[in-house]
């Protein structure tokens, strides 16, 4: 009998057991610095330098623009501050709705006077308005475009291609945050025109503390980490050798199996939108939930009730695990950005429901249960 359900893989996904597999002969047989000269030192080097080179290889880029990180919050500081500071950009366009990661790191800039920052228009379903996009372009000086490829709350889905040829067109950095999209749709970082790119090895079942930035190699920018010669002198500091074996593997495994993952995840998502209008009265949904949309994601609008809020808390305790918004604010008291963002009601509840390939239709069914207990329901 299910007693739990892990509906918050937008926040983190259980590592594949694959992937620990890989990991452990790493952490307890290879423990030489990789800065060593001596065997020791030059094994673990091997290892980095033979993921840097798969991890390349799978996103059609060249091995020298691939970065390795802590996770996606460092890449995408990476990226901005390389972009302001080494290649002199005064003028940023982002949205409302990015990441704070992005958000935060952007406001912190403006406020010091470094840039100015202009945030372009959202469609009613929470898209970024293109034309207002390239008015923006038009009307500025050189720019910087910071936009996510697919929004961690509502799951809304850039297009990807046509904005990197936009930004081309009028000479701008494009930088985008994929951290909820690296592992679940191929990237051919040679076809796409996007400068930078960002990925979190646990948003795809890898482990916590890794991830990467891919540069693209005709940008120059400043080390973000002084201390060493680490990452071709970027980032100093030893290396996560573990951790970089495990995105590595993590990704080969998404990749390899991504069209068969997305059907059954999609699947799923489909059936709870179906059941979910059948059931519940008044129930809505945020963002393109059914057009241009991560499969991983639904964000459900549900009707105001006097158990409004503590919905979460009551699903925690029938043992469903879902959010709010992102797992970074969840401490917080504040509502949601994105949903202020894109202007929704804020007196009905909204829940992030977020799935993975480990995910099944029985979890799902008990999830619901849990929901119309708390929900007025069709007859």
């Amino acid at each position: 009998m299910i007693k739990q359900v892990y509906l918050d893989n937008a926040a983190t996904t259980p590592m594949a057991s694959e992937v620990l597999e890989v990991m452990l002969p790493v952490l307890r047989d290879q423990f030489g610095n990789p800065s060593s000269t001596h065997s020791f030192g030059r094994k673990t080097r091997a290892l980095i330098e033979v993921s840097r080179r798969n991890i390349a290889r799978m996103l059609n880029s060249a091995p020298s623009e691939i970065f390795f990180t802590s996770g996606g919050t460092e890449a995408d500081n990476m990226a901005i501050k390389g972009a302001i500071e080494s290649l002199g950009i005064m003028h940023v366009i982002t949205s409302s709705i990015e990441h704070h990661a992005v958000g935060h790191t952007l406001e912190s800039y403006e406020k010091n006077e470094k840039i100015k920052l202009s945030y372009v228009k959202l469609m009613p379903d929470g898209h970024v308005d293109l034309e207002d996009l390239e008015r923006l372009l038009q009307e500025n000086e050189r720019s910087f475009v910071s936009l996510m490829h697919a929004n961690n709350e509502i799951g809304n889905l850039l297009k990807l291609k046509e904005v990197g040829e936009l930004c081309e067109e009028y000479d701008a950095i494009f930088h985008s945050d994929t951290v909820q999209t690296m592992g679940h749709y191929p990237m051919d970082l040679e076809d796409l025109k996007v400068h930078f790119v960002t990925a979190a090895a646990h948003k795809f079942h890898g482990p916590k503390g890794v991830g990467f930035l891919y540069i693209d190699s005709k940008l120059k920018i400043d080390p973000f980490i002084y201390g060493g010669s680490q990452e071709r002198n970027m980032r100093g500091g030893t290396e996560n050798v573990y951790g970089i074996v495990g995105i590595t593997k993590a990704l080969e495994i998404a990749l390899t199996h991504a069209e068969e993952h997305r059907e059954h995840i999609q699947g799923l998502k489909t059936y709870m939108i179906e059941q979910l209008r059948t059931n519940v009265l008044d129930v809505s949904f945020h963002g393109d939930f059914e057009g241009r949309s991560l499969y991983t994601v639904l964000n459900v609008c549900f009707p105001e009730s006097d158990k409004s809020e503590m919905l979460l808390f009551n699903l925690d305790i029938a043992g469903v695990g879902c959010s709010g918004g992102s797992a970074c604010t969840s401490g917080s008291n504040k509502g949601s950005h994105v949903l202020e963002g894109i202007g929704a009601n804020s007196l009905r509840p909204a829940v992030r429901f977020s799935f993975s390939r480990y995910t099944t239709k029985e979890e799902i069914d008990y999830a619901l249960e849990q929901v119309y207990k708390l929900f007025p329901i069709h007859a």
